[in-house]
């Protein structure tokens, strides 16, 4: 047993002193694990610039948010609007003035179908806030619609819309509001909007930058869901609609805005009184643009931005009644 365990001790001894020579030999040769070390220590210093960047980001305030552009760098919205005396129009023009005082830079040109301007008009006008000019024209009598004539017998709103046109050429004939047109070189964009539809104020945003005609669709109109262009490539290369569609522009009133400084480029573009049904809107356009150069709008016409709604005439019966009676509604009461 002790010659065993003495021998298990020697080659215990020879394999320490073959390891102990082993080593003591390497320790003079040359070692090439300084490169990963640097690198593992690079490694360490990015991380630590990276968590130093990190928390500065943590201290640091949020950037300002972007800030729209000032309303005098923005072209000005010229929105024509012809109106009538009936017992919807102040509660058709208070709803449009309402939508319209949400747009920065517009001017309102609100033209009525008659001799001249009339209180009720006025004094709403007035009380709007909005930039305006007040106009009057009456339509001639053979032009009008007579009594059971469906509306769209006679194209409606031609002199009225024809004045306005005048009046931005430097014609004269405002009588309220701002009586001077705008001056030469003035940044605009000129849109019909009747008293009836419905507008979402995303429209004037679409429309401001016109260059020269721009479009979008227009929503119930037609007997349709929409009527509007069709988009390829970002180009008009058609119409969706379902009544007459080889009219030149078979495009609704609400579905169209002009560039200011090409109507006055182009001072004898009206509209035409004697235009067939349905191409009132092409007797101006047509003046202006070739088809294929209009400007698409609303996501490539793919969005309803503005309806063409219609307020339903009310029933006066039971005034008509009253009155046969002598107590009918206070007429000083303005409805």
């Amino acid at each position: 047993m002790k010659l065993k365990l003495k021998n298990v001790f020697l080659a215990y001894f020879l394999v320490s002193i073959a390891g102990l020579l082993y080593a003591l030999v390497q320790l003079g040769q040359p070692c090439d694990c300084l490169p990963p070390l640097r690198a593992a220590a690079e490694q360490l210093r990015l991380k630590d610039l990276r968590i130093s960047q990190l928390q500065a980001d943590l201290h640091r305030p949020p950037p300002a948010p972007a800030q729209p552009p000032e309303p005098e760098a923005l072209p000005t919205i010229y929105v024509i609007t012809p109106t009538y005396a009936r017992l919807v129009q102040k509660a058709e023009l208070v709803r449009l003035s309402q939508t319209l005082s949400l747009v920065p830079r517009l001017h309102w040109l609100l033209v009525e179908d008659a001799e001249g301007p009339t209180p009720l008009v006025s004094r709403l006008l007035a009380a709007s806030g909005l930039l305006f000019t007040h106009l009057a024209v009456l339509t001639p009598k053979a032009q009008r619609l007579r009594e059971g004539e469906p509306g769209w017998v006679r194209p409606r709103g031609v002199e009225q819309r024809n004045r306005a046109l005048d009046w931005l050429r430097g014609r004269g004939g405002a009588v309220g509001g701002e009586k001077d047109p705008p001056p030469p070189g003035t940044r605009g964009v000129v849109y019909f909007a009747d008293d009836d539809n419905t507008y979402s104020r995303e429209l004037f945003k679409e429309m401001r930058w016109t260059r020269g005609v721009s479009v979008w669709p227009v929503g119930l109109v037609g007997g349709l869901r929409f009527e509007g262009p069709q988009v390829q490539d970002g180009r008009v290369v058609g119409f969706h609609t379902a009544w007459e569609p080889n009219r030149p522009f078979p495009l609704d009133m609400a579905g169209f805005a002009v560039a200011l400084p090409l109507l006055l480029a182009k001072p004898n573009a009206q509209f035409d009184a004697t235009a067939p049904r349905g191409h009132l809107e092409s007797s101006l356009l047509s003046h202006l643009v070739d088809p294929k150069d209009l400007e698409p709008r609303a996501a490539n016409c793919t969005q309803v931005l503005v309806w063409h709604t219609r307020t339903e005439k009310p029933k006066m019966k039971q005034e008509e009644q009253l009155q046969r009676q002598g107590q009918g509604s206070d007429p000083a009461i303005e409805v």
